[in-house]
């Protein structure tokens, strides 16, 4: 074997990228992207032809390509992107996690001058802000101003500030869609079923139903198309898998566009995370379809348009990562790609067609080498009633792959999955020695309705025996020491490592819960107003209604919190203050209940975090506190102790 690698500090995994999420400007002549200022990730403007190589650093002395045209201090941005006519940047800020999610203005040709809150409005949230091709100059919000518990439409004008209604919430809304000349809205009705119709005037025309069979926690995508006559949508009719269709917005008649005979359109991950590029590619400038994402163990993408398909190839040979954040000018001649990698995350090439020309921009993470981080392989096993359960397993570099310590680390959502990539999590678990474990269990998404629908009912119960499957798996082949297994995860992989802990304590030596839940009565109870309607398909079907007796004490039996008196292992909980999603006292609760009984507890609170930390002081000082942890009960390294 050849030499173990090298600690990498926990602090090069968390610290911001040097560069990431880099777009080009309708124009071609500039690329927005984000670098950190005063540790906080900011969006930053470069002319396209300038020298990638000088530092984004400003220096006094007015020479440097790079202009800093955001100034946030508080928390980092992740969200931002082009108005159509390239006059504005916008993005969206919460406060300290609270994900009551503002949009804030800046003008790219005047960077000195501060950001513009459109949305200045405390305690409301702005939950989606459509650009519209045939309205530069406005963004179409849905806010819930007037009340918390309903989403109300409006067009903001991206100069003024000026908001005019466009439509008023009249209690069954769950979200709204602007095609030219008509306004759509999407509902809920009792059982389930999703409806989209067209509201004028007070009227309310029904284009098209959706059963609840097909719809989990929404149609998505949904996107005008470039003629205004229909939406593009991710649509599961008559099939397990999700495949792209056109919905005629007049008829509702819905045509397949393109489909995949094995994987999944790429959603809903990308969106729900916008770390993930959409399903969808889209031309900026006129909404035309280019192309789709699937995913299975890697991405396939489809080419829709002529001069996409003659571009993509010419893209993907750029990498041997799959193509993710994509951004062209309106000519469709200039391009700046992003790749999706597991050891080389982020990697970001500019490409000019006109001159089959192409030069890499930077790399967002230039001080990890690739060689010493560990490669993530796809795998398939087996669970015990037949069902096939996809995963990746990612060994430690340079380790002989026998009896290895192992984290068995758990995704969210449920209603989410892994894949191929980057995690610094993994990397850092895999740095330190040991086997990591994901399993996409039944209820994951990504592999069509039967296999979300197998998870109905399951939380505790065959979703956990799913992992418990892989586990056996691993240790089986010898790679997996039994003794030394520990289970991790965020929100519900933290709700699935107290489980593992409580439910099955013989199997693990240590338990780690980020934002998890302890009560699923209290998660379903704790949902935001806005969102109370449009649950019905994924809370109260998969997990229990709270409201009916029988659903209640089985969604309590289901809970850890009800078996806290069988954790032996122990336990690492760490949660955000401002968690709305989760709220603290999931891990309150817990925490109390393990010193009373004199169990071996540790507790992360972050007074400045919600569901997901994001500030890099936070993330370091989660990920030294779980290394410590693991090091103590799993006997893996630490930099703690080098």
């Amino acid at each position: 074997m050849t030499a173990v690698p090298a600690l990498i500090r926990v602090e090069d995994l968390y610290a911001p990228p040097t560069r990431s999420r880099a777009v080009l400007s309708p124009d071609g002549t500039r690329i927005a992207y984000l670098a950190p200022w005063h540790g906080r990730l900011n969006v930053f403007l470069r002319d396209v032809d300038s020298d990638w190589s000088a530092p984004d650093l400003e220096d006094g002395s007015g020479t440097l390509a790079a202009r800093r045209i955001t100034a946030e201090v508080r928390r980092n941005i992740d969200r931002f992107f082009w108005s159509v006519d390239g006059r504005h940047l916008l993005f969206q800020q919460d406060i300290d996690g609270d994900e009551n999610w503002h949009l804030l203005r800046v003008d790219p040709a005047r960077p000195e001058r501060p950001a513009v809150d459109l949305t200045p409005y405390e305690g409301v949230r702005l939950l989606g802000a459509q650009l519209a091709p045939d309205r530069p100059g406005t963004a179409f919000v849905q806010l819930n101003k007037r009340r918390a518990d309903l989403i109300d439409f409006f067009e903001l004008d991206l100069m003024s500030g000026d908001l005019t209604p466009v439509a008023e919430n009249s209690g069954d809304v769950i979200s709204w869609l602007r095609v030219p000349g008509r306004v759509l809205a999407f509902t809920i009705e009792e059982g389930g079923e999703h409806v989209l119709s067209e509201r004028t005037g007070g009227e309310t025309r029904t284009i098209a139903r959706f059963p609840q069979s097909d719809i989990l926690l929404g149609v998505v995508p949904a996107v005008p198309t470039a003629d205004g006559m229909g939406l593009w949508i991710g649509s599961a009719r008559g099939s397990d898998l999700t495949r792209v269709a056109r919905l005629d917005v007049e008829t509702g008649e819905e045509t397949e566009v393109d489909s995949h005979p094995v994987f999944d359109l790429d959603t809903p991950r990308p969106e729900a995370d916008p770390r993930f590029a959409s399903s969808l590619i889209l031309h900026p400038a006129t909404g035309d379809l280019l192309g789709v994402r699937y995913l299975g163990d890697r991405q396939d993408i489809h080419a829709l348009e002529p001069h996409f398909a003659e571009i993509l190839p010419l893209l993907a040979e750029l990498s041997d990562g799959d193509l993710s954040h994509v951004s062209t000018d309106t000519t469709g001649q200039r391009w700046v790609v992003e790749f999706t990698h597991d050891r080389d995350p982020g990697v970001t090439w500019f490409y000019d067609h006109a001159s089959g020309k192409a030069r890499r921009l930077f790399r967002p993470f230039p001080h990890l080498d690739p060689e010493q981080l560990a490669p993530v392989t796809p795998v398939t096993l087996t669970a015990r009633d037949g069902l096939p359960l996809p995963g990746h397993l990612t060994l430690p570099v340079s380790l002989e792959p026998r009896n290895l310590p192992t984290v068995l680390l758990v995704h969210g959502g449920p209603w989410y999955r892994d894949s191929w990539g980057y995690d610094p999590e993994v990397q850092l678990l895999a740095n330190r020695g040991y086997a990591v474990l994901q399993v996409d269990f039944r209820g994951s998404t990504g592999y069509g309705k039967a296999h979300v629908e197998a998870g109905i009912g399951e939380f505790a119960g065959r979703m956990h025996d799913d992992l418990i499957d892989a586990l056996d798996w691993a240790i089986d082949r010898g790679l997996t020491d039994p003794d030394r297994v520990a289970i991790y995860g965020s929100s519900y992989g933290g709700y699935a490592a107290l489980v593992g802990a409580a439910f099955t304590p013989d199997r693990f030596a240590a338990a780690i819960s980020y934002t998890g839940m302890s009560d699923l009565v209290d998660l379903v109870e704790g949902v935001v107003p806005f969102a109370r309607r449009a649950v019905e398909n994924s809370y109260l079907r998969h997990i229990g209604d709270p409201e009916i007796p029988e659903q209640r004490a089985d969604m309590l039996a289901r809970s850890p919190i009800s078996r806290v008196e069988d954790i032996t292992a122990p336990v690492l909980l760490i949660h955000g203050a401002n968690d709305v999603r989760v709220h603290r006292r999931n891990s309150d609760r817990v925490a109390e209940a393990l010193r009373d009984r004199g169990r071996e507890v540790e507790y992360l609170l972050n007074e400045a975090e919600g569901h997901w930390f994001s500030n890099p002081e936070s993330n370091i000082e989660l990920y030294r506190r779980l290394e410590g942890f693991l090091a103590k009960h799993l006997g893996g390294r630490s930099s703690e102790a080098s």
